[in-house]
């Protein structure tokens, strides 16, 4: 199978994903939310790494790929998911979901304070375009129409991109002592999942699964296996072919969450106006122009 098809399938899954997480979501408390859909994706592939006999790659492994690995998978899927719940229960998977995007955007300017490499030319206008979209995204328009979202409202989303944008280069590094792409991301779940459970310990919160109700358990868990095979075969197109055609192809989740959320989750829920689309439509500009630009 080429890398643009399982880059294409992982960008539909992940669309699928965020919009089964939003009816699951809504009757559970985000960070109850959160821990289950690691939970669950870490079962998944760890199921998966012994199945391919990946762990294998762990013998003579260095502690600090190990390290880098597991600092991903925290900042990724303990920080990013969690915010990820928080926005989609705040403002819905129609609005989050063309915010993700932004992490180019995230990148670039991650790249200007870091090491002083300012954005080039042809970059300012897809800036100016993703800026833009994520204003169109969250405001109401003149008329009133849809769900009130305050701009503060994206902040939740924005933060899951800025921490989508960080773990890459964690990653990177770890894959330079450990080059398995599955076996390094289930590393980062399970690091990710004992980490959430001395958090519910330490802050002797309740998880609060019994009250979720069996039909959200039910959502979640299939979001969960989704999310972790979607995360699985980005990497594993990323192997296969380069950066900027697994990015655009991941854009897809985009449409497969403004068609497929009001029909999961009502449209009363999910209120996909033409501002959502037109703003969606120009966050996904400047992240293709973005990507063409590297």
């Amino acid at each position: 199978m080429s890398g643009a098809v399982v880059a294409a399938a992982s960008g539909v899954g992940f669309g699928l994903f965020q919009t089964l997480n939003i009816r699951a979501v809504r009757g559970m408390d985000p960070f109850a939310s959160t821990f289950l859909q690691i939970a669950v994706a870490a079962v998944a592939l760890l199921a998966a790494s012994v199945v391919s006999g990946g762990f294998a790659a762990l013998d003579g492994a260095p502690a600090e790929s190990l390290a880098w690995f597991a600092g991903a998978g925290v900042l990724h899927f303990v920080t990013g998911w969690t915010l990820l719940n928080i926005s989609q229960k705040r403002i819905g998977a129609a609005r989050t979901s063309p915010l993700l995007t932004s992490v180019p955007l995230f990148g670039i300017v991650l790249a200007a304070v870091t090491v002083g490499q300012l954005p080039e030319a042809i970059e300012l206008p897809a800036i100016a375009l993703m800026v833009a979209g994520g204003y169109v995204v969250v405001s109401r328009g003149s008329g009133g129409a849809g769900r009130h979202v305050r701009p503060a409202d994206a902040l939740p989303a924005l933060g899951c991109a800025l921490c989508w944008a960080l773990s890459p280069a964690l990653t990177v590094r770890g894959l330079d002592g450990l080059d398995d792409p599955l076996v390094g991301l289930t590393l980062g779940l399970l690091v990710s999942v004992v980490g959430y459970t001395l958090a519910f310990a330490v802050s002797r919160r309740n998880v609060g699964l019994r009250t979720a109700g069996r039909s959200a358990l039910a959502l979640k868990f299939v979001a969960g296996v989704l999310v972790g095979l979607s995360t699985w075969g980005r990497w594993a197109a990323l192997d296969q072919t380069t950066v900027a055609v697994v990015l655009a192809l991941n854009l897809l989740s985009i449409p497969v969450v403004l068609l497929a959320s009001p029909v999961v989750a009502g449209r009363h829920a999910e209120h996909v106006t033409g501002r959502v689309w037109a703003g969606a439509a120009l966050v996904v500009s400047g992240s293709l122009l973005l990507i063409v630009a590297a």
